[in-house]
């Protein structure tokens, strides 16, 4: 059985974590304690795992056969706070129907 669905919601929490992170924490940071490299560190692992989340999503597309409409839910769940986050329990669903079968 394919692993791809189970490693694109493993990123897809790790880049929701990332992004949440980013927002409540290295932001912060910079604005109010001056210091700017903690966005620069927790953006570029939030860049590094967004790059993953987008092709992982591709590729779980298409050896799971999912719509374009899927695809997009994917994007727009990964920009949001929280997002994949919420996202993962419909995620989990369909994985689990797809091992039924």
């Amino acid at each position: 059985m394919k692993k791809t669905f189970s490693n694109f919601r493993k990123v897809a929490i790790a880049e929701g974590v990332s992004f949440l992170f980013l927002l409540m924490v290295a932001m912060p940071l910079k604005y109010f304690a001056h210091l700017p490299k903690a966005v620069t560190i927790a953006g570029g692992i939030h860049g590094i795992l967004f790059i993953a989340f987008i092709i992982l999503a591709w590729e779980t597309k298409s050896d799971y056969k999912k719509s374009w409409k899927w695809m997009g839910k994917a994007f727009v769940a990964s920009i949001l706070p929280f997002g994949t986050i919420i996202m993962d329990k419909q995620w989990k669903k369909e994985e689990e129907a797809f091992s039924v079968q």
